[in-house]
């Protein structure tokens, strides 16, 4: 594997990610385990000039960065077909009882949102998703279960790799609230699919006009996060080693 370039090596490109269409995404799910989760809502937040939309979308106004542009979303309320935890209910406010009563079926739901990233893949999208590993992993099982395609992702952007790659010793956590209020980003309703998608795509694009070696084209940027990841990984892995020795870390990104 060639060595992964350092950040400040990075030269910025007119072609920048940030600067065409954007796609927040975001999952809440039944657990923190992505490898038993299930879906309970899920949030599609796209930002581009485009004219029209497809699927249940509705658009708002909005910006994730500099300029004024059309944001359009497509959400989904699932019935997870088991129990929600409390735990889980507490943190995204629906419980079993509403999922079941307004939710789409699983399946139904699971194959609208593999199909949506498909599109958006195919077409070159930007996909910002905060935390990736966990949402795809997700998806991945959720696909498996109900026998729907899934659709390798690429043109990954997230913003936690990036966030410890461009401020790997800043102390205190990097949740997506932490980070919002580090990069002076607004987020309304945390723990809300579309909210945390919205909120994610602000914050890459945040860490883009701070760092503009991060204005690089998304299948440039994805093959780098991937790099990063491993060592990032790998660091996390040797400190928890201090204290537990058979503690593992997956290098894996972004699924």
């Amino acid at each position: 594997m060639a060595e992964t370039p350092t950040l400040f090596e990075i030269t910025p490109s007119s072609e920048s990610w940030h600067t065409r269409r954007r796609v927040g995404f975001d999952l809440e799910t039944t657990s923190r385990d992505p490898r038993v989760a299930r879906i309970v809502s899920a949030a599609l937040v796209i930002f581009d000039d485009a004219e029209g939309s497809t699927g249940a979308e509705t658009g708002v106004e909005g910006s994730p960065g500099a300029g004024s542009q059309r944001v359009r979303t497509r959400e989904w309320l699932v019935d997870p077909g088991v129990e929600i935890p409390a735990e889980t209910t507490a943190i995204h406010g629906i419980s079993t009882e509403y999922a079941q009563a307004n939710g789409q079926p699983a399946a139904e739901a699971v194959a609208q949102i593999t199909t949506a990233l498909a599109q958006e893949f195919a077409a070159g999208s930007s996909v910002v998703v905060m935390n990736a590993p966990y949402d795809f992993t997700v998806l991945q099982q959720e696909a498996l279960r109900h026998g729907v395609e899934f659709t390798e992702p690429v043109g990954v952007i997230d913003p936690l790799v990036i966030d410890k790659q461009v401020d790997k010793y800043r102390r205190g956590k990097r949740t997506l609230s932490q980070m919002c209020l580090h990069y002076e980003v607004e987020l309304d309703a945390a723990h809300s699919a579309t909210p945390d998608a919205w909120a994610a795509v602000e914050v890459a694009c945040a860490q883009a006009e701070r760092f503009p070696q991060l204005q690089i084209p998304a299948p440039e940027l994805h093959r780098l996060q991937a790099g990063w990841k491993v060592g990032q990984a790998a660091d996390l892995q040797e400190y928890l080693r201090r204290t537990r020795s058979d503690a593992e870390v997956s290098p894996a990104w972004p699924v």
